[in-house]
């Protein structure tokens, strides 16, 4: 169904994984997506992200955008993407921040430079492109979904800057939500749990075992597609009275 028929959305981290699963559902949808992403890698990635896209049946659009979200030029990059796509009094309703970084660093041995890697993509770069997008939201319903981890909520050695982070993510979200709400617009945050990526091949094997182990639903780790219809879902008019919300999407092992 094109429940997103007519909509336009902007996702970052958008050629791998989660990501790339989000916006590909938002345009199967009927959603036309600005595909953000950082590496020279991802380029042939994106442009096979948009000829799937290109050829769905809800007549979806879709463009890349390269841009290093960890710099704070990065928003001015995207608006102008987004103005030679559309041109400069086009509108969107959707935003997915989902791009994030994993940093792994124990007290003792971190530096600042880990500090930085983790807050300078995980939180200053939904902070810059959120507001640099705002006066390019719709007059009314728009959508911000914030990609978080349930790793914000627990105590997980030695990641605590990234946990800091997503717990950092959450904040926002809420703050967010309750500044914007007046037109309808909606914030939230989507917490996924493990998930089959290539990020998880970097999660101790032992780390992962003991996560399904406690998952309740088939003890099993997560899809990207599972995470996607949570965030596509987010994205509809039917989730137009769920705002402020961080919603676990781990199969119940973290249940908030």
């Amino acid at each position: 169904m094109a429940t997103l028929k007519g909509k336009v959305g902007v996702v970052t981290g958008a050629t791998r994984g989660i990501g790339a699963a989000i916006a590909l559902e938002l345009a199967r949808q009927g959603a036309s997506v600005l595909l953000v992403y950082t590496s020279e890698s991802s380029v042939e990635l994106a442009e096979a992200l948009i000829a799937e896209i290109e050829q769905f049946a809800s007549g979806a659009k879709a463009r890349g955008c390269k841009v290093d979200l960890s710099t704070v030029d990065a928003p001015q990059a995207i608006l102008a993407e987004l103005d030679r796509w559309l041109g400069s009094d086009a509108r969107i309703d959707i935003l997915v921040n989902n791009a994030g970084v994993e940093v792994r660093a124990s007290l003792s041995d971190l530096k600042v430079a880990d500090y930085d890697k983790a807050f300078n993509l995980n939180v200053r770069a939904p902070v810059l492109v959120t507001a640099a997008l705002l006066p390019r939201l719709n007059d009314a319903n728009n959508r911000i979904i914030n990609i978080g981890s349930v790793a914000g909520r627990v105590g997980l050695a030695p990641y605590g800057l990234y946990t800091a982070s997503k717990a950092a993510l959450e904040g926002l979200t809420r703050s967010w939500a309750d500044e914007l709400g007046k037109n309808g617009t909606t914030v939230n945050q989507v917490n996924p749990g493990i998930v089959q990526t290539d990020m998880l091949d970097k999660i101790p094997r032992k780390m992962v075992e003991m996560q399904k182990a406690q998952t309740p639903v088939e003890n099993r780790v997560g899809t990207v597609q599972e995470i996607a219809n949570t965030v596509a879902w987010l994205a509809s008019p039917a989730s137009s009275w769920i705002s402020g919300q961080v919603i676990s999407a781990s199969g119940g092992w973290a249940m908030y």
